[in-house]
């Protein structure tokens, strides 16, 4: 079953991704999930400085008929178009790129230094590899380990 939704997730991403290039949209996630007895497709955008309400409204209309006319789904879903939130996360380098200075948590595919989780401050980003700082130290993290990667929102005091 994850490999069918793995093989959906690259149709779609390879499907939208050129018309949100054109609108200036990012692409920042896409999940397809199994929610209370119905097929969700769940699409994260993000423009320079942020998207509304009516962005996601015209995407969500856009990204519908699109994969309506491609005929993906076998089968009845809902289109959830939505900003990334606060703790979005980071997939594509450009995103660990643009989070540079920021508290970010990462959870490994495999083990590093007998960890699998750190949260840190990213410092930089360089030939794939994540410099976290992470007290007084700074772990390497190669990009291709990531499994899953979000920002962590700090509240000021």
């Amino acid at each position: 079953m994850s490999d069918n939704i793995d093989l959906i997730i690259r149709k779609v991403t390879k499907l939208i991704e050129p018309i949100l290039d054109e609108m200036d949209f990012d692409l920042v996630d896409i999940e397809y999930l199994l929610g209370r007895g119905k097929w969700i497709l769940r699409i994260y955008i993000d423009k320079e400085g942020g998207i509304t309400l009516d962005d996601c409204a015209l995407m969500s209309r856009e990204i519908g008929d699109l994969i309506d006319v491609k005929d993906i789904f076998q089968h009845k879903y809902a289109l959830e178009v939505s900003s990334p939130g606060i703790n979005r996360r980071l997939r594509r380098e450009k995103h660990f790129l643009q989070a540079v200075g920021n508290k970010i948590k990462v959870k490994m595919l495999v083990p590093v230094n007998r960890r699998r989780n750190f949260t840190g401050y990213l410092r930089d980003v360089q030939d794939r590899t994540l410099y976290l700082e992470i007290g007084n130290g700074l772990v390497r993290l190669s990009l291709e380990n990531v499994q899953k990667a979000n920002l962590v929102y700090e509240f000021e005091n």
